[in-house]
């Protein structure tokens, strides 16, 4: 990755501009000063003038305005005036210490000054990388100001994953940014050979150290993720071979005693005992093939398999045609539809009736065989909404997300069966078809499934 940034050049024009005002100012100050003051003794008002250009603009301009000060001393205060020449030669001691002091005192303040700067830089540097996501989207931003801080023109700098060797460029001078013998990326600084020395080994080892340290962290949380879906994985694979082991089992024993039962020849069976091994087999085949349909869908809904193919229905026929779908209805499930017209959503059937068969079958499962469900059809402003209503013990909620995963179930009732696999399926179907499906419920109260469908304009809809 290459990223570009060109360090501001107006500020040695108002550098240069802060210089002349700087030096004209102290002029005048001690103009009106000198009727009251020996005028000698005013020189050293000029520090004034030398330590802010030091500060803010560097020891180059603050050189120049020491000079520009001695001369300016000389020309208008000391005798003869408007001359660069001097009466007394002592006075060239004078001006000769001046500007010694002001350039040390230059340098020292140019020197604080950078390394302040270079200080606040590495403390922006560290805490944008900690705090604004990932190492190459802050990398224009760092490039820009290590170019200012080490007075370059442009800055640019590259990561490096493999190691490679740095390569040279005709205008660039590139520096590695190594830690501990491992190289992070490079840096390259142009034109070459501009900026201090001494600058470029104090900053660049830290932020070479920031980068990497910021790679390093990136790399663990790709690692994490990596090793979270690893161990979701293990678990789903886990739970299927517990599903496998269990619920296929369950039925096939079923199946298999039954069956011998039947083939044996020396077992006298009259006709009601030969209808409930029939009866047995079939039911226990319908549960396996129930389970077996429901692991198909969850790993297409998990691939992102799932094709719908939508329409426009009347939320009221899906309801009526779901319920025809549950075995043993009867009297145990009492349903509400609106007075009024029924909204219509564009859903995919067949998958819609999946999602509320599951949440019926579901709700009779743990509901106590004297109580009704109830479904409920209701609407919003912007979506239609089935409610499922059971009198059963309740979702805690700690539970209240954990059962929509595969191979879930709630510990309502340990002796209810099956998989696990029927509430996450529904919100799978529902998601695919734009809807969304959550429960309302309290420990020992009940419980409410909720699904919830896009309502779109009723032009059409298809008739049950």
């Amino acid at each position: 990755m290459k990223l570009t940034m060109r360090a501001p050049t107006r500020d040695r024009i108002f550098g240069a501009l802060a210089s002349v005002a700087a030096v004209a100012v102290v002029t005048g100050a001690i103009e009106l000063l000198k009727p009251h003051v020996p005028v000698l003794s005013l020189g050293v008002l000029y520090i004034f003038a030398v330590l802010p250009i030091a500060i803010f603009w560097g020891l180059g301009l603050a050189v120049a305005v020491a000079v520009a000060s001695m001369l300016a001393f000389n020309f208008f205060f000391l005798p003869p005036t408007h001359t660069l020449t001097l009466a007394d030669s002592r006075n060239w001691f004078a001006l000769t210490v001046f500007l010694v002091t002001a350039v040390v005192v230059s340098e020292l303040a140019a020197r604080s000054r950078r390394q302040a700067q270079e200080s606040a830089l590495l403390a922006r540097i560290a805490t944008s990388l900690l705090e604004r996501g990932s190492v190459s989207g802050e990398l224009e931003r760092i490039a820009a100001e290590t170019a200012q801080a080490l007075q370059v023109d442009r800055a640019r700098i590259e990561l490096d994953a493999h190691g490679a060797e740095v390569g040279g460029e005709h205008a660039a001078e590139a520096h590695p940014l190594l830690v501990a013998e491992r190289r992070v990326g490079t840096i390259y600084l142009e034109p070459a050979g501009r900026g201090s020395v001494r600058a470029r080994r104090r900053l660049l080892p830290a932020l070479a150290s920031l980068l990497g340290v910021a790679v390093d962290r990136e790399r663990l949380e790709r690692d994490a993720v990596e090793a979270e879906a690893l161990r979701r994985s293990d678990a789903m694979k886990t739970a299927v071979l517990r599903a496998v082991s269990h619920d296929l089992r369950s039925p096939l024993m079923a199946i298999l005693t039954s069956a011998g039962a039947l083939s044996l020849r020396d077992l006298s069976l009259d006709r009601d005992d030969r209808r409930e091994l029939v009866d047995t087999i079939l039911s226990e085949a319908e549960r396996l093939d129930r389970l077996v349909s429901n692991l198909l869908d969850l790993s297409r809904l998990q691939a992102g398999a799932v094709e719908s193919a939508p329409r426009i229905w009347a939320i009221d026929d899906v309801v009526l045609q779901a319920l025809d779908e549950v075995d043993q209805v009867g009297d145990r499930v009492v349903v509400s539809l609106p007075e009024d017209a029924s909204p219509s959503v564009q859903v995919d059937i067949h998958q819609i009736e999946r999602v509320l068969v599951n949440l019926v079958e579901n709700a009779l499962r743990y509901s106590p065989p004297s109580e009704p469900v109830h479904v409920q059809v209701s609407e919003t402003g912007t979506e239609a909404l089935v409610r499922v209503i059971d009198r059963g013990p309740g979702i805690t909620s700690s539970e209240v997300e954990r059962i929509f995963e595969p191979f879930q179930r709630g510990a309502r009732n340990d002796q209810v069966r099956g998989a696990g696999l029927g509430l996450s399926i529904a919100r799978g179907f529902a998601e695919a078809n734009g809807g969304r499906v959550w429960v309302e419920s309290r420990a020992g109260q009940g419980a409410a499934f909720v699904l919830a469908l896009p309502k779109v304009a009723s032009a059409s809809p298809v008739s049950a």
